[in-house]
């Protein structure tokens, strides 16, 4: 298994808009072999900082599987207008990839 992991800096106020983009994409994961699930999670506020923390979270079969995604026409396709929304974000998405280790 493997879990690959943006997280987002969004600025305050932006919040709904950004899950509106995620709700809204046509993203055909469901399509792409090796895939299992897909997650958007928001995380805390930082009040100091003018911004709220969001995750995304796609488990895959293989790190193989996701990678195979990311070179493909359906990741084009999912992210052809992501420059469209920057004023929303606070600099670029933190990219974190993980493979089970253990599993129950």
């Amino acid at each position: 298994m493997f879990l690959a992991m943006n997280r987002f800096t969004i600025k305050n106020g932006q919040e709904a808009a950004f899950e509106t983009v995620w709700r809204d994409r046509d993203s055909r994961l469901e399509d792409v072999p090796g895939f299992k699930s897909f997650h958007l999670m928001k995380g805390p506020q930082d009040e100091d900082n003018g911004t709220t923390l969001y995750a995304s979270h796609t488990i895959w079969a293989s790190r193989d599987d996701f990678i195979n995604w990311t070179k493909s026409e359906h990741f084009r396709q999912a992210h052809k207008n992501a420059g469209d929304n920057k004023g929303m974000y606070v600099g670029h998405p933190q990219f974190e990839g993980f493979e089970a280790v253990l599993d129950s």
